[in-house]
């Protein structure tokens, strides 16, 4: 998975928020906004090339105390949130 052309990432008020520029703006108007967790694994896409949903699953498990299932559902809304706001490429 990889972020999309035209999205920006800023940290506001303690709070992750990824907003359109450019020809973006025109189609997506909004921002969407981010936890704790959703920042940090938007930190880490924007770090990669290309992420699997394995892979941020790992990264979550690595950085939080938590379970499998757990960091794995979080995964999985986070990805799904932003596929549904076509922040993710195909």
């Amino acid at each position: 998975m990889k972020i999309s052309e035209g999205f920006i990432y800023k940290k506001m008020h303690g709070m992750g928020v990824i907003v359109p520029v450019g020809e973006r703006s025109h189609d997506f108007r909004g921002m969407v906004t981010l936890n704790e967790t959703g920042s940090f694994l938007w930190e880490k896409l924007e770090s990669e090339k290309e992420l699997s949903r394995e892979a941020l699953v790992e990264a979550l498990l690595s950085e939080y105390d938590t379970d499998r299932e757990t960091a794995a559902r979080d995964v999985d809304a986070f990805l799904s949130k932003l596929k549904e706001a076509g922040v993710l490429a195909d």
